[in-house]
Parts: C-alpha cells; sequence; structure tokens
C-alpha cells in the first residue's frame, strides 16, 4: 500500500467505526465523538481522493466532512 491509500483507509476505518458503534449503541450520533470521527474520517478520505484525482469520492467525502463541520456547530436541542 501506498500513502494514498493508507490515507484513505484511516478515513474510512474512522467512518465504519463511528457507524459501527453507533449501531450498537456504544456511541449516540450527537456526541462529540461521534461527529469528530465522521468529520476527521471523511476529511482523510476526500484528501485521499483528491491526490488520486477521483471527482466523485471527492463530492462525496467532500460533503460528508462538511455536514460532520456543520453538526459540531449546531445548536444542541
Amino acid at each position: 500500500m501506498n500513502e494514498i491509500d493508507w490515507i484513505g483507509s484511516l478515513g474510512v476505518f474512522q467512518i465504519l467505526l463511528a457507524y459501527t458503534l453507533n449501531v450498537s449503541g456504544k456511541l449516540e450520533r450527537r456526541s462529540m465523538a461521534y461527529k469528530l470521527l465522521n468529520l476527521f474520517g471523511a476529511s482523510l478520505a476526500c484528501l485521499a481522493s483528491v491526490l488520486m484525482n477521483y471527482i466523485p469520492f471527492i463530492v462525496l467525502e467532500g460533503v460528508w466532512a462538511f455536514v460532520s463541520l456543520v453538526s459540531l456547530f449546531r445548536k444542541k436541542e
């Protein structure tokens, strides 16, 4: 594996970890940890996609990271 593969794999791992922990009831989707795992995971996956110049995943992961970032600053209900 090259550097791009490691970056992308780490990002995808973080996203899947957040999802798995949420589905198993160990991490609430409103928790800071969940939001940060998604933000950093999507950012790393987006970076890997940029380095590969793969536009569809740049858009996907870029939007995922942006939505995660916005959720960090939203008012708690």
